[in-house]
């Protein structure tokens, strides 16, 4: 099973519990921003794949593609490399942030726990309208190695192992 969903606005990363102390007892809370982005990735997946939900215990391959804005300073030229994709983002959020934020987002509606995601990629780009791209896929572990191998081959060739996967 594969399933592809889009989350629009600008990418936001997991942020970090803020702890207090009450009566002697230290308790942690998600910042209210990230649970605000945890229900708009939570909303858009039920939104686009109604009642879907991998089975328990099966591996996951988590794809998730973030586009930033581009910022208003960058000249012309630069602009357009970024539209481009010479230049990506090295800004926040870190990839680790984006991926905990949709993985932890998505437990108990696409799958039952993100322990079940065995694969990741993250890539960054710019682009006039900012968002991320989704792609959560069942992997099949007959066919897993054979898939590794040929886009090592692809790469090795300096093939674009994307347009290949997609086609």
């Amino acid at each position: 099973m594969k399933i592809k969903f889009t989350v629009p606005g600008e990418p936001q990363g997991k942020g970090r519990p803020k702890f207090s102390t009450f009566n002697g007892h230290v308790t942690a809370r998600t910042p209210d921003k990230t649970v605000l982005y945890e229900n708009l990735v939570r909303t858009m997946y039920q939104y686009s794949n109604p009642g879907r939900r991998f089975p328990d215990g099966e591996m996951l391959d988590l794809r998730v593609i973030a586009f930033y804005t581009i910022p208003t300073s960058a000249s012309r030229k630069r602009r357009e490399a970024m539209i481009a994709r010479t230049i990506r983002p090295t800004k926040k959020p870190d990839a680790d942030n984006i991926l905990k934020v949709v993985a932890d987002s998505l437990n108990n509606i696409a799958y039952h726990d993100d322990a079940q995601i065995v694969d990741t990629q993250l890539r960054k780009f710019y682009s006039t309208e900012p968002r991320l791209e989704i792609t959560i896929q069942s992997v099949n572990p007959l066919n897993y190695q054979e898939r590794l191998e040929a886009r090592h081959e692809h790469q090795s060739k300096g093939k674009d192992w994307k347009s290949q996967e997609d086609a």
